[in-house]
Parts: C-alpha cells; structure tokens; sequence
C-alpha cells in the first residue's frame, strides 16, 4: 500500500507539470503574441517566477483544497488519484483541441467527481468555498476583462499626445514586468492546489506513515493545515518546469487568435489579470489563471472597438470553462469506480 500512495505522490506531481505545460499560455500568450519576447525566452522568464512564488506566499489556497471543498473522512488513496486522472484526461484534451481551460477547476471538478463516486454528495463540503469558487468561475473573466479595459482606457488617456512609436517603445519594456507578475500570480495560485491534493492524501494515509523511518517519516502529515516544505518546493518546481517546455496550440489561441495585441495591450492584460488572481490568491480562493487573463484580453480588444475581439473563438473557450468541472468530475467519478475494482485497499 505504501508504495501505491508513494506513486499516486508522483502522480500528483504530474499533473502539476501539465498544469504548468497547459497553462503556459497564460503567462506568455501576450508577451510572445506582441513579439516583445520570442517563445523560448519567454517561457524561461514564465518559469523563473512561477517558482519566485515559493519564497514570499502562504498556503491558504492549499488548505482550502485540501480540506475545505471534501470531507476528508470520505477521501482516500484511490479518490484521490481518480480525480487526478480525470483531471489530467480534460486537461490533455482541451490541449490537443488548443482551448485555454482551466487546470485549477478539472482539479477541483475530478476531485469531487472521484468523492461522489464513493460516497454521494455527502462526501462535498458544501459551504463558503465553494460558493466563492463557483462564483469565481463567473467573476474571474469579468474581473479580468474589466482590468484590462479599465487599464487600456487610463494608459490611452495618459499617453494621449505621445506618438505611438515612442508609447510601442515604453511597453516592450513595461510588459516585462507585468509578464514576470502575471507568472508570479499564476505559479502563487496553481502550485498550491497540487499541494492541497498531496495534503489531503497524506492525511488520509497517516497512519501508515506514523511509524516509518528515515525518508518515509516525511509522508506523515497529521493535517492539512501544515504544508510540508518538500510539497511546496517540489509542487513549484514541477510547475516551473512544466511552463518550461511550453503549450504552443494554446499559447497560438491566446496569443493571437482572440484579439490582435500591441505591447501596450499587452502591459494591460497581464498587470489587471495578475492583480485579481493574487488578491484571489490572498483570500485562499483557486481561481482560474486562465479565465482571468482570457477575459482581460478581450477586455483591451474591445477598447478599439467590439469587432475586434474574435467572439467565435471567445465562445468556444466559454463552453470549455462550463464543461470543466463536470467533464472532470465525470472522468474522475469513471476512474475511481475501475479503482475501486482493481485495487484493494483495504478502506
């Protein structure tokens, strides 16, 4: 049994490289999409402050998962790798079809999916984080569109007699920094929620671990309320790598199928999509990265005017926000009963 939860670990690590590998597009669609950095550059500046992260956040949003959304009394190693694979799955999926979901809500989705499947909804801790992530669902793209055109509207004002050679010039340089913030955010919020996965599976396994010497001591985790470091180190280093090597299909979508995008625009959506997520992030709510900075780029094309914003493409990536968690939870559910079947746990 141990070494089964050692590789559902592994697994979990996993998904937290294809989170950073899907969600890539995230932190470097705009700046790529504006040429103010080429695709390699950019994905080692993404990485290198996704990880900066680590230093200087908490954990709330890790807790939240890993205690607040599933009665932990229901979860165990097999509810927890069912929704790690039907979030992987969704995740897979939409990268292949290039639409920007969000890796935070398969998560949550496969997640209680997988709890269901065991125990019916009594297993879900229906309460104040799930409202305030469901209600996120819906604020983050406004949020994130009304940052990226509120922003547009103040840098056109401000920058109204400059020529805009001289204002292209200034934000190829600014979009640097707001590039690195959004990386920040997205690795300050997507990180934790691996964590809180881990969390929740070391709580549920504990006493298999309350004894166990040497390295495996360190796989006993009494609560969800304390993170271990060698979690958190490794969740931000697997996501760091993940954005690392780079979902280009999705990184295309966001980049440039949705609205065309200047080094200014640019600057916009990146400095109010990372504000909402890190004020998100504060409250311990696993927000979509990916629903705010989609929302903020159509919030600065529709600054020029609403036909420039490609609605066609915006449509489909909502469906794929909507089938998210139920798409997830569905495959996850799926995979806990072929589990539940073929491993014995023996709980």
């Amino acid at each position: 049994m141990i070494p089964y939860v050692i590789a559902i670990v592994a697994i979990a690590f996993v998904f937290d490289f294809i989170n950073g590998f899907h969600d890539s597009a995230n932190s470097i669609a705009t700046i790529v999409g504006t040429r103010v950095l080429n695709p390699f550059t950019a994905v080692l500046w993404a990485a290198t402050f996704n990880f900066a992260a680590l230093f200087t956040v908490g954990t709330a949003v890790a807790s939240t998962i890993g205690k607040g959304m599933i009665d932990v009394s229901f979860v165990d190693a097999n509810v927890i790798l069912g929704g790690l694979i039907g979030a992987i799955v969704w995740n897979l999926i939409t990268w292949f079809f290039g639409l920007p979901s969000s890796s935070s809500h398969a998560l949550i989705g496969g997640y209680a999916g997988s709890a269901i499947a065991k125990a019916g909804t009594a297993a879900i801790l229906w309460g104040r984080k799930w409202i305030e992530t469901l209600e996120f669902i819906a604020l983050s793209p406004i949020i994130g569109l009304l940052a990226g055109f509120g922003l547009m509207i103040a840098v056109y004002w401000i920058f109204r007699r400059v020529s805009p050679h001289r204002v292209d010039r200034v934000f190829r340089v600014a979009q640097l920094g707001s590039s690195a913030l959004f990386s920040f955010s997205h690795g300050a919020n997507d990180a934790q929620k691996t964590m809180g996965i881990i969390a929740g599976l070391l709580v549920s396994t504990k006493e298999l671990f309350r004894l166990q010497p040497g390295l495996l001591h360190h796989l006993y985790l009494q609560s969800a309320d304390h993170i271990p470091l060698w979690v958190e180190v490794a969740a931000y280093v697997m996501i760091s790598l993940g954005t690392l090597f780079g979902g280009w299909r999705i990184v295309h979508t966001m980049g440039s199928r949705i609205t065309r995008l200047r080094p200014v625009g640019g600057f916009c959506a990146e400095t109010g999509g990372a504000f909402a997520i890190l004020f998100a992030t504060k409250l311990g709510i696993p927000v979509s990265t990916t629903h705010t900075i989609t929302g903020a780029i159509v919030g600065v094309g529709a600054t020029h005017r609403l036909s420039a914003v490609r609605w066609g493409i915006a449509g489909r990536i909502v469906w794929a926000w909507v089938l998210t968690i139920p798409a997830a939870g569905i495959m996850a559910a799926i995979a806990y009963q072929i589990l539940s079947r073929v491993v014995h746990l023996g709980c």
